[in-house]
């Protein structure tokens, strides 16, 4: 969990951030669709976990778009060496639990870590807010696969300062010989702008590529 303090006074998004973190509602988010062909093919012919698949490459890309690293605490901006995944993992009972999946750059470290986890959750009760669960150094990762999505909001706590981007996927769908997977992305804006999804999407899409 290493960090480094931003130096606000160097930084050329000073004014962006002072101004946005005096928001009550800071977040903006973005939709948006990314062509899902060929990951699919790969994780059909390799046997991998749609799921793991798409998170594994959502963190990576998060790790390598900077931006995505920086998380607000007690008013100073910091930047974060490695982030990870606290996504919701759904049960038989159609109840959810939160998690912490640590990032490997391995696909298959992470895919193995990433089964004890989800084995956990889905013999657990509650929400399981544990303390990892709650690290910073984290995204905010939700799985809607039962339907597609055009627009998603999610449940916020004003008065708690968050700063974790939040990023969910919904169903994919089938358009002739594309395949497409939605995906909504909720990021604060006195740390980004849409210039930094478009970085994120489009690193996203070549992780899904390769």
């Amino acid at each position: 969990m290493k960090k480094t303090e931003l130096d606000l006074t160097t930084w050329n998004r000073k004014e962006h951030y002072e101004f946005f973190s005096s928001f009550d509602e800071p977040f903006f988010g973005i939709v948006s669709t990314v062509d899902f062909t060929k990951g699919y093919r790969i994780i059909k012919d390799r046997g991998y976990s749609y799921f793991l698949y798409y998170l594994h490459k959502a963190i990576k890309a998060a790790n390598e778009i900077e931006p995505f690293r920086y998380r607000i605490e007690e008013g100073k901006v910091f930047i974060y060496d490695q982030i990870h995944a606290s996504p919701t993992i759904g049960r038989e009972d159609h109840t959810f639990g939160f998690s912490f999946i640590e990032f490997d750059e391995d696909f298959s470290v992470f895919q193995a870590n990433a089964h004890l986890e989800i084995e956990d959750v889905r013999n657990s009760v509650g929400l399981r807010h544990t303390d990892n669960a709650k690290r910073l150094d984290s995204l905010h990762i939700s799985s809607i696969p039962w339907y597609n999505f055009t627009g998603i909001s999610h449940a916020r706590h004003f008065q708690y300062l968050d700063s974790v981007p939040k990023i969910s996927f919904g169903k994919y769908t089938k358009e002739r010989d594309k395949i497409y997977l939605p995906i909504s992305i909720h990021v604060h804006h006195a740390l980004m702008d849409g210039y930094h999804v478009g970085l994120y999407l489009e690193r996203f899409q070549e992780l899904l590529n390769a």
